[in-house]
């Protein structure tokens, strides 16, 4: 069953085609992969399915409803979550702080967050969260006094807090040294594996997306090149020339 539908989406700006043309389903407990050299359209691809772009043709559906164009924040209550290439996490606040912050839009309303106890009841869920990506030993830590790999972690710790429908993932291996990246991507096949979470990741480090991802779809120039498993999309000219090879 796909969650996600991607139909001949299009986003020009002026004269120039960004993304064109671009069709691809993300199917229930899926890990699908997007990538592309530098100025390929994966950032406004993103954009455009996620609302904070509107395309200019084309269609987004999600469980079979159509969502083109759709606030952010709707779609996050329809269960849609994403990280940033740029942190998102609250230096100021905790760990365990920023997870239950991350959730309170999906399971808090105004009522309860006004009347309700102060964690909206997520505690609990924010525990299991951080003993699932291993962040235990900085649970009541300051989010700005981790390593950027723990910072990391803890953005993708907060994308999935809250039991999201789909996870749409930017950049999560940027700038993490070899051994955090080895939990980052340990952690995200697991809960892919164990909770059955569905979620795309847009990402330049290929042995990452290589090992991580089940399918694979390849954007240059704002076009799809290739798509299929990591082993056939390594070995197809198309992607070498454009993206490999670079």
């Amino acid at each position: 069953m796909a969650v996600l539908e991607v139909r001949d989406l299009s986003k020009q700006f002026g004269g120039i085609h960004a993304v064109e043309g671009v069709s691809f389903d993300v199917n229930e407990g899926e890990i699908l992969g997007i990538i592309g050299p530098n100025g390929s359209g994966k950032s406004t691809l993103f954009n455009c399915i996620l609302g904070q772009l509107h395309p200019t043709s084309g269609e987004v559906r999600l469980d079979g409803r159509a969502v083109t164009g759709m606030r952010p924040c709707d779609l996050n209550r329809l269960g849609v979550s994403r990280t940033f290439q740029l942190l998102q996490v609250f230096p100021e606040l905790t760990v365990r702080e920023n997870l239950i912050l991350a959730a309170q839009e999906h399971k808090g309303s105004m009522l309860t967050r006004l009347f309700g106890a102060r964690d909206v009841g997520l505690t609990g869920d924010a525990g299991r969260m951080i003993e699932f990506f291993r962040l235990a030993h900085v649970a009541e830590a300051k989010a700005g006094a981790l390593s950027y790999g723990q910072q990391k972690l803890l953005d993708a710790a907060m994308a999935f807090m809250a039991g999201p429908r789909l996870v749409l993932l930017d950049e999560p291996a940027g700038g993490v040294n070899l051994t955090m990246l080895a939990n980052l991507r340990d952690r995200l096949a697991a809960i892919n594996r164990e909770e059955g979470a569905t979620f795309v990741v847009i990402e330049h480090n290929m042995e990452f997306v290589m090992a991580l991802c089940s399918r694979i779809v390849v954007l240059a120039e704002g076009r799809i090149i290739a798509q299929g498993d990591p082993a056939d999309v390594r070995r197809d000219p198309k992607v070498i020339e454009a993206y490999l090879g670079h």
